[in-house]
């Protein structure tokens, strides 16, 4: 009798489910236990020691709405006006909020950052995914033909990409924000540019109003924080904080982050040290047979080998987590960028990995 009552209520909550999200699979963001963790494009260089910062919080009140002393800190980084910057609980949060402002078709290159169609598809908008070319640059064409038929209203692009690490063609980007400037919103997602050798967009929202910059700190060693933040017009800004939260950035991670980013001389030893290691390990990678390593501009490099399921499991036995990216481009894993140590780990049972494999 309770198996029957079950049954009829599952059924139930089927039929009360948007289709578009029934149809859902949840973002994977799984614990698994590991010795070094290299999954999450996390830094390996965390920050310490905020006892008197968190003394100075009162948890009886609400966080600053408005994010001011973040947002006057991120404004004068990124020589702006606090007007241009929204806040966001990560950049997530901000996919959706842009998403719900403007609707969609959403336009984005394959494989990229998967929580673009997740939320899109969430929120009942079409998904115009188009597959990167050969070289993991932005197919121009296709993508203009969807411009065309499609117009989709937000196109999202992450440079350096996602799980590729490459830059996008910079001549391609600008041809897709000056085809789209009367009918689109591009959307450039600069997660990993602190590790990058290329120059952001920032320098050319001035130049296109349906230009629009994100950014986190999560990649910068404050992934606990979960803090990002949008730059773009005035108007665009006005928008879409239409539709924020209130309280959206708690108090902890305001006050943390503007503590933080005033570390300027430490975050950039530590993101010098990222970038060392990346090119090192790229290196190392390369001579290793039976590896092929993809140049990397993130904090992160992508890396093809045969039996790449044998190579997880092998690795992860060992105690080195990193991803496994099979499902979104063949045969291919993706490992994050971390101590020396830890690197030297990971090659060490890479190469055994390697080795057992073809055993």
């Amino acid at each position: 009798m309770s198996e029957i009552w079950y049954n009829s209520i599952a059924m139930n909550i089927k039929k009360l489910v948007k289709p578009g999200v029934y149809s859902l699979k949840a973002y994977q963001a799984k614990e698994i236990p590991c010795k070094i963790k290299l999954d999450a494009n996390e830094s390996p260089y965390g920050f310490r020691d905020f006892y008197n910062v968190l003394r100075s919080i009162k948890t009886n009140r609400y966080p600053d709405p408005e994010a001011k002393n973040l947002r006057k800190i991120i404004a004068k980084e990124f020589s702006v006006k606090p007007e241009n910057i929204l806040q966001g609980n990560g950049s997530d949060e901000l996919i959706y909020y842009l998403i719900a402002t403007f609707g969609g078709p959403v336009l984005f290159p394959e494989p990229t950052f998967s929580m673009y169609g997740i939320i899109a598809t969430a929120l009942d908008e079409k998904t115009l995914p188009v597959a990167l070319d050969g070289t993991f640059d932005l197919d121009i064409e296709k993508i203009f033909n969807h411009l065309k038929k499609e117009n989709p209203k937000l196109i999202f692009l992450s440079s350096p990409n996602n799980p590729t690490g490459n830059c996008f063609s910079s001549e391609k980007i600008l041809k897709i924000i000056e085809k789209t400037t009367q009918k689109s919103i591009v959307i450039i997602d600069e997660a990993y540019q602190p590790f990058s050798s290329k120059k952001g967009y920032i320098p050319l929202l001035n130049d296109y109003e349906n230009l629009v910059i994100m950014r986190t700190l999560s990649k910068i060693g404050m992934a606990a924080l979960r803090t990002g933040f949008l730059i773009a017009s005035e108007e665009i800004i006005e928008q879409v904080n239409k539709v924020r939260l209130p309280f959206n950035l708690n108090s902890f991670s305001q006050k943390i982050a503007c503590e933080i980013l005033k570390k300027k001389e430490l975050l950039g030893k530590y993101i010098k040290s990222i970038c060392n290691e990346r090119d090192r390990l790229f290196k190392e990678m390369s001579k290793i047979k039976g590896v092929i390593a993809y140049p990397s501009e993130a904090n992160f490099i992508l890396f093809k080998v045969e039996n790449s399921e044998m190579v997880y499991k092998s690795l992860l036995k060992a105690g080195v987590l990193i991803r496994n990216m099979n499902s979104v481009v063949n045969d291919c894993l993706r490992v994050t960028i971390g101590t020396i140590k830890e690197n030297n780990i990971f090659l060490e049972e890479l190469r055994k990995s390697i080795l057992n494999t073809r055993n």
